[in-house]
């Protein structure tokens, strides 16, 4: 089922404080950044955060559940109301994720001259 992009919104402005906040659309769900990282990902309306020591220090005994099936338990946030302690534990949580890879350059395309006849 395909999350609501209104939902998505709320948090976003619940957490409007945290620094760089946005989100992208991914196959019906959404992945929600703070500056380059992923922090949060929106699946089935729900909103799971990655999970962490800190995290899980702001939220106290967190639910853990996938995403989605095969990936690994994030920490299954139900108080989306609390805009201070979502702030924090978005703040938080990006602090400690680690950078990025960066992304490796794509290859160039090489054209294939067309046969004429």
């Amino acid at each position: 089922m395909a999350s609501d992009a209104s939902l998505v919104d709320y948090i976003c402005t619940q957490i409007a404080n945290a620094p760089d906040v946005s989100s992208r659309k991914m196959f019906g769900e959404y992945v929600i950044y703070c500056g380059a990282k992923v922090v949060a990902l929106v699946c089935d309306n729900q909103l799971f955060v990655k999970p962490t020591d800190v995290g899980r220090a702001i939220i106290g005994d967190p639910v853990e559940a996938p995403p989605y099936p095969g990936t690994k338990p994030h920490y299954l946030i139900d108080d989306l109301d609390d805009a201070e302690t979502l702030t924090r534990l978005f703040i938080e949580t990006s602090r400690v994720l680690p950078e990025p890879k960066p992304k490796k350059p794509r290859a160039a395309k090489t054209r294939v001259p067309r046969a004429r006849g």
